[in-house]
């Protein structure tokens, strides 16, 4: 009888820590940021201008709406940096991902660099956009 009231103890605190651990795994994913890799492609010699777009005050507006530089390269391949930018961005989750986005292409300043940057035509052919979530070991969490 004993043995049985072990085995159901040892199955009933299993089963409690199986569940806490799964509601803590759960807020974890819930709370843990999203980070946004973007890779942009540009037409032939328009690689310098969305460079000059981007440091001249465009991450500033990602950071007024709530994005959180991580990063930006120019591939080291000789081809690919000729045209292509990559970047690294967070976000709290999801949701404010949209938010910061939507806030970001509605903004006056944001419109008035764009069509300037425009004047003498089109700079980006190409956009790749992945979110990604880090693994339980990443130092970026």
């Amino acid at each position: 009888m004993k043995r049985n009231i072990t085995s159901l103890l040892i199955v009933a605190v299993a089963f409690i820590a199986g569940m806490t651990f799964q509601y803590q795994q759960d807020i974890y994913a819930q709370s843990q940021k999203v980070y946004e890799l973007r890779t942009y492609t540009t037409a032939p010699g328009r690689l310098p201008p969305l460079l000059d777009r981007f440091g001249g005050g465009e991450i500033d507006l990602f950071h007024k709406h709530g994005m959180t530089s991580v990063g930006y390269w120019v591939p080291d391949d000789e081809e690919l940096s000729q045209n292509t930018l990559v970047y690294m961005v967070a976000h709290d989750d999801r949701a404010a991902a949209e938010q910061s986005w939507s806030n970001f292409s509605a903004d006056p300043v944001w419109t008035e660099m764009w069509n300037k940057s425009l004047e003498d035509g089109p700079i980006v052919t190409g956009v790749a956009i992945q979110f990604l979530d880090p693994a339980t070991f990443s130092p970026l969490q």
